[in-house]
């Protein structure tokens, strides 16, 4: 299923089903038991309950072993996202870094239309295949990288998943050069959400205030936000 579907599907569940029924686990678990294929299914629904006590090691298995209907899609952006991103990459940057990149769908896209960039992406878990650009694995939290070694930056539905999330936040700015992109759903907070998210984002004010740039943009297209800001 595609971002803009399950984005849809989100909506109608979170906006007209009502709470008391919505954050039901038995109303939930028949999803859960459909979109994780029917495996570990008390683990993930209690997942925003274990999830701050895992170790380092113990997350990144976690994310390592997923097999969940979301996780077999080429990306979690949609078009609008993509689009949006391609349009508004600096034709000046010379390195370009996608952190969560997953597969790379994006760093593969943005290969095809900036050939001669320097790419690299960062993830807790390695590609499945063979891939057009660097790769580095690690966590968020501690990125191997210099101070502004990156002129454009690229974060998509990775940070609602962090839990030391301004340290985080604080890594992504500090490998920025000249310009940052964050993707993440606008989504209001559920116990039983089908997508390993901890951080939620209702409005925007939630997202840019973690941010301490001044010039920037964010707007909501097809259901995620696009933040952009210059550096």
């Amino acid at each position: 299923m595609n971002r803009g579907f399950t984005n849809a599907i989100r909506f109608i569940m979170d906006e007209f089903v009502p709470p008391l029924i919505r954050d039901s686990r038995w109303f939930m678990y028949p999803f859960y038991y459909f979109a994780y294929r029917g495996k570990s299914i008390r683990e993930v629904m209690q997942f925003k309950s274990k999830v701050y006590k895992y170790s380092q090691e113990e997350y990144a298995t976690f994310y390592q072993s997923l097999n969940t209907i979301s996780r077999n899609r080429k990306t979690d952006l949609n078009k609008a996202c993509i689009d949006y991103i391609l349009e508004h990459i600096d034709s000046n940057s010379k390195t370009i870094i996608d952190v969560g990149c997953g597969g790379g769908y994006m760093l593969k896209t943005i290969a095809k239309k900036f050939p001669n960039m320097n790419l690299t992406g960062f993830d807790i878990k390695e590609p499945n295949e063979s891939v057009p650009f660097n790769f580095v694995p690690g966590n968020v939290e501690s990125l191997p990288f210099k101070d502004g070694e990156f002129d454009t930056v690229i974060c998509s539905h990775t940070i609602e998943h962090l839990i030391q999330l301004e340290n985080c936040i604080s890594e992504l700015i500090r490998i920025t050069g000249k310009q940052l992109f964050v993707v993440t759903p606008c989504q209001r907070f559920y116990y039983y959400t089908l997508d390993e998210h901890v951080n939620f984002f209702p409005y925007s004010e939630k997202l840019t205030t973690l941010f301490p740039f001044q010039k920037y943009v964010c707007e909501k297209l097809q259901g995620d936000w696009m933040y952009h800001a210059q550096k």
